[in-house]
């Protein structure tokens, strides 16, 4: 069996793609630059702690990189379905956090409607409403 490159053809897999890749690379750039993705993130650590950085390289780039490289290694609409979940949920928890943390600032309004956009490219493909 021959392993060949899944390269997206139509409209809509250009769409689910671009969201894969943006994740991939958010990832990578959590996995290899933590202090400025926690910074972007408006997150602190302390300094008596440096496991946090860690659990910024760990647990948030290996969830994106592990879901953004699957997608587009293997360009399966349930990966892609997978991807579009991750992030509505991801928008959903932005949500709760607006309504139930005092959270609604511009800053989580911006970062909504980029949730919201990046879920809606890949569900729309992954549920067959762009082919």
């Amino acid at each position: 069996m021959e392993f060949a490159f899944p390269w997206p053809l139509s409209q809509g897999e250009w769409l689910a793609w671009s969201v894969a890749a943006f994740t991939l690379v958010y990832g990578l750039i959590m996995l290899f630059a933590p202090r400025l993705t926690l910074k972007i993130l408006r997150l602190q650590t302390a300094s008596e702690h440096p496991e946090a950085v860690a659990q910024a390289r760990a647990t948030m780039s290996g969830f994106y990189i592990g879901v953004g490289l699957a997608a587009i290694l293997l360009a399966q609409p349930l990966i892609y379905l997978t991807l579009g979940v991750c992030w509505a949920l991801t928008a959903f928890g932005r949500v709760v956090s607006m309504l139930s943390d005092q959270g609604n600032t511009i800053y989580n309004w911006v970062w909504l409607v980029i949730e919201v956009a990046l879920a809606g490219c890949v569900l729309a493909f992954a549920l067959g409403m762009v082919p």
